[in-house]
């Protein structure tokens, strides 16, 4: 372990300090020698909510497992900047490349710059964070949006989501972001990101309908291409579909299945739209996945409240929590990363006969 002075402060009345300190600790353990963080002991581990732990554990005073977690997705990246979408210990799981999944290394590496000022570490991951959105940008179509993957014969999907395109537009905004203090100007991947914000800000018919998902809801906030009334808008309108009040956000509008990591990003949603008093009601839901080792149980099926997957509890989960409360906190120097302050202003570039501009 490798604690630095960092510490986190607490969200009052939700959660304290100490009980962060023990869920990033509980977090730590679950890291294997490689680096890898799975998503429990013996589980797999895909690499985008590999880096939201990562995340989680620099901003805790993990920050050499933190390195360890990025060397690890430096060390098994793939000839073309990929990665596959699941693997368990050194195993593949499940080959196909996913885009969105390809770009979120972007978003943890200029997190951990933030909070460490670590130059040397960052300009040592460059090359794996530029293969990565080199990747990516392969794949984007003509209308700005970007193909969601590549099946496990190297056959790109024909469609974009939204979820996976309103996350990839963060983590290019990331990786711009980084190579300006890197000294590696990258204006072709602000031009994507510009015809990426602009998609899914204005034109949710362009992604494949998963409406029920409460991903596809926030996500567009969460990803910083929505703000604002329009994005006030998009909460209220889609709140009684994806909130249980009390009980936290539904993964899946059609189920009453509640997942602490969906509530956690909606409550960096509303963070992000200045909705400070919605977000802190909506983060104590959290609470009821809590366990008493720190841990917190993935998601609580009602109305029977039993835990769904029966007894799991994942790494993304524990780290979705400590990311919630940063921001809430205002703790690290990453804090303001989901309410993009410590990002530069997008641009907004409609394609060519846009009627919206």
């Amino acid at each position: 372990m490798s604690l630095t002075s960092q510490h986190m402060s607490g969200v009052p009345g939700i959660l304290t300090s100490d009980q962060i300190a023990q869920t990033a600790k509980q977090l730590s353990t679950l890291q294997v020698t490689s680096g890898q963080i799975p998503w429990f002991p013996g589980g797999h581990c895909d690499p985008w909510n590999h880096v939201e732990a990562a995340m989680a554990l620099t901003i805790t005073g993990y920050q050499q497992e933190a390195r360890a977690a990025y060397k690890w997705l430096a060390d098994m990246q793939l000839k073309d900047g990929s990665w596959f979408n699941y693997y368990v210990g050194a195993h593949v799981k499940d080959s196909r490349l996913d885009t969105n999944v390809c770009a979120y290394i972007a978003a943890g590496v200029y997190h951990y710059l933030l909070v460490t000022e670590d130059v040397d570490f960052c300009a040592e991951m460059w090359p794996t964070v530029e293969a990565a959105i080199d990747f990516v940008l392969r794949w984007q179509l003509g209308d700005g949006t970007i193909r969601w993957s590549l099946d496990s014969l190297g056959r790109p999907e024909t469609y974009a989501l939204l979820t996976g395109s309103s996350s990839i537009f963060h983590s290019l905004r990331c990786a711009v972001a980084l190579g300006e203090r890197l000294g590696h100007a990258k204006p072709a991947w602000e031009l994507a990101a510009g015809r990426l914000g602009h998609v899914v800000a204005h034109h949710p018919g362009a992604f494949a309908p998963k409406n029920e998902f409460a991903m596809d809801w926030y996500y567009p906030i969460f990803s910083g291409a929505l703000h604002g009334a329009a994005g006030e808008k998009r909460i209220k309108d889609g709140w009684e579909r994806h909130v249980m009040d009390d009980f936290g956000v539904r993964c899946v509008s059609t189920n009453d299945w509640v997942t602490a990591a969906e509530t956690a990003e909606c409550v960096l949603s509303l963070d992000a739209l200045g909705l400070t008093t919605q977000a802190l009601d909506l983060f104590s839901c959290t609470t009821r996945h809590r366990r008493e080792d720190g841990a917190y149980w993935t998601g609580i099926a009602y109305p029977d409240a039993v835990t769904f997957p029966h007894a799991e509890t994942s790494s993304y989960t524990s780290a979705a929590i400590i990311l919630a409360a940063d921001a809430l906190s205002s703790s690290s120097p990453a804090a303001g990363l989901f309410r993009h302050e410590v990002l530069g202003e997008p641009l907004d570039l409609p394609e060519p006969g846009c009627r919206i501009n």
